[in-house]
């Protein structure tokens, strides 16, 4: 088991005094103790398990005590001018210190939850959020070997007994909220219950030892998600509020304390309808009927027999291309494509149930599992068939392979758990429902698509494929400008999916289902887009600055090495040691 330390940080950075640089070092070794003490599901999912026994309390007393060590936190850092120095300032010729960057993001992170802790966007008005940490705070233990099964069904069972409390506070909290989002809320109490009762049987089945609690508590966790669950059909969803706007100024404070971008809203929302619109016309101009293309790639599928070893074919193919053209350090870091796990095939469709999700920082076992669809022979033929349709070459290719489980995500996070930046190493873990800090988003999101992109220059896709690309640059436009409209209250969710369906070519249903995402994550949808295109921006100015000594691979190592962080940063500071100042 690969094992990191997170507080192996310290030490004196260019540019401080060994008083300074202790100062820094030990703020944020406080705000990570408060990060984690008072988020324990994104704990376990980075790979720390001390607060494994754990949920979140979003009690009066539990927020409470979250709002006033954020303030405090925040009281300190301005008195001690940790983050007063903006984080790619140039000290004596050389970029500013790790330490320095990392408390820039924590205070702009801190700055961000003041804002959610205080609103009625999240746990004031949103049951979403505590049937996610409930349901994913259990399946944590899961869905990964870090531990022997039966320590890790020991910490779920401490979890299952923490649950009902959890789902108490939701009730006493959410006293009103968008109809989409208790619809959201139903579903994935379904999915608990799935979970809780078939999936648990199979899980303790399963397991060596018997773990004393395990089932009973389950059963005491079921009887909590179904009463929860009446509690949003008979109350909740009867008395809709339906407010899914942050407002400019919080949706504001997400651009520029989260992603560190100078746009605004407004200038945002241009940028990307020039982009769809120039997408569109590169559509038109090739004459292809897009219908027409995605049945094609449809059609371009494997066997039943062949389905899973076309997951780990595509990625020996991916990295070959990427090594033989040397475009970027390729690691040892294994990955095993298999089945979705039996525990979880019923409860995953109710479920934020991804296919890939990103290792843990720390603690993580030495081979990770992509989750894929199952395929098997007990399945109806017609079934069988369309599944394969859905995950055809294509799809395998694209999605899994390129975006989510080689090049993209997985390369870029074995990067980022090697970054001198602390927060860099875990920013864009996936949790409950979301990454583990905001501030990761453009890297995460932005890497996974550029590298499609990359991989289109190499020769790795298709003339078909390079087309369904194009209109994946359409949606990732069309979420850009959702995005924006809904929080600004200048769209509806119906006038969301419209916008989907219209200029994005999404059935209703995908729509509907990304318009209620976007509502719930202010600023989270701009990341495909603006990550990808900054990315590709920065790559061409350090290429005309660099002439004949630009050096792709050597770019695309020195960019991963910060870890998840805003690009924008990431190019200040590439361009800062560079020596080409602003």
């Amino acid at each position: 088991m690969e094992c990191a330390n997170p507080q192996d940080q310290e030490g004196i950075r260019a540019g401080d005094t060994p008083g300074e640089a202790s100062a820094k070092t030990d703020w944020l070794d406080r705000f990570f103790s408060s990060y984690y003490t008072h988020r324990p599901v994104n704990a376990t999912f980075i790979g720390l398990h001390d607060w494994d026994d754990r949920l979140p309390d979003f009690s009066e007393h539990g927020a409470g005590d979250t709002l006033a060590d954020m303030q405090a936190l925040l009281a300190e850092s301005e008195n001690l001018g940790l983050a007063s120095e903006p984080p790619t300032e140039a000290i004596e010729g050389r970029p500013a210190n790790i330490e320095t960057l990392d408390c820039r993001l924590a205070e702009g992170f801190l700055k961000i939850q003041l804002w959610e802790y205080q609103s009625r966007h999240f746990h004031r008005g949103n049951p979403s959020l505590y049937t996610g940490e409930a349901v994913f705070g259990l399946m944590s233990f899961f869905l990964t070997d870090f531990a022997p099964l039966p320590e890790r069904a020991e910490a779920a069972t401490e979890r299952l007994a923490a649950l009902p409390a959890l789902l108490a506070q939701g009730r006493e909290n959410v006293r009103g909220g968008p109809r989409a989002w208790t619809q959201r809320a139903i579903r994935e109490c379904m999915g608990a219950s799935a979970f809780l009762t078939g999936g648990i049987e199979h899980l303790a089945t399963e397991c060596p030892v018997d773990v004393p609690g395990f089932r009973d508590n389950a059963e005491t966790a079921a009887a909590a998600f179904k009463e929860f669950q009446e509690y949003l059909e008979k109350e909740l969803i009867s008395h809709p509020v339906e407010e899914w706007a942050c407002g400019e100024e919080a949706f504001s404070l997400y651009l520029r304390e989260g992603h560190f971008l100078a746009q605004t809203p407004d200038e945002i929302v241009a940028y990307a309808e020039a982009v769809m619109a120039e997408a569109a016309g590169a559509l038109r101009g090739q004459g292809v009927d897009i219908g027409e293309t995605l049945s094609a790639l449809a059609g371009l599928h494997p066997t039943p027999e062949q389905y899973y070893h076309r997951y780990q074919e595509m990625w020996d193919s991916v990295r070959e291309r990427a090594e033989d053209q040397s475009l970027l350090t390729w690691p040892d870091f294994p990955i095993r494509y298999v089945p979705r796990p039996e525990w979880a095939r019923e409860a995953a469709p109710f479920l934020y149930f991804l296919f890939y999700r990103s290792p843990a920082a720390f603690n993580r076992p030495p081979l990770h599992d992509y989750l894929v669809t199952p395929v098997d022979a007990s399945m109806p033929s017609e079934r069988q068939t369309e599944l394969l349709r859905a995950n055809n070459d294509s799809v395998i290719k694209l999605n899994h392979v390129i975006h989510h489980g080689s090049i993209g995500h997985h390369v870029q996070n074995w990067h980022a758990f090697r970054s001198e930046s602390r927060i860099g190493q875990m920013a864009a873990v996936d949790c409950a429902s979301r990454i583990a800090m905001f501030c990761g988003g453009t890297m995460a999101e932005g890497w996974a698509c550029y590298a499609t992109d990359l991989m289109s220059e190499a020769g790795a896709l298709t003339p078909l494929e390079q087309i369904a690309e194009l209109r994946g640059k359409i949606r990732m436009s069309a979420r850009a400008v959702v995005d924006v409209r809904l929080h600004q209250g200048r769209f509806t969710l119906e006038q969301a999916a419209d916008y989907y369906v219209e200029h994005a070519g999404m059935d209703r249903g995908a729509a509907h289902g990304e318009a209620v995402k976007n509502s719930m994550f202010p600023g989270a949808a701009v990341i495909y887009l603006l990550g990808t295109d900054a990315i590709h921006d920065l790559r061409k100015e350090m290429s005309v600055r660099q002439e004949s000594s630009f050096d792709l691979r050597r770019f695309h190592d020195d960019f991963l090495s910060l870890g998840s962080i805003p690009v924008s940063l990431i190019g200040a500071r590439m361009k800062a040691e560079a020596g080409y100042g602003e």
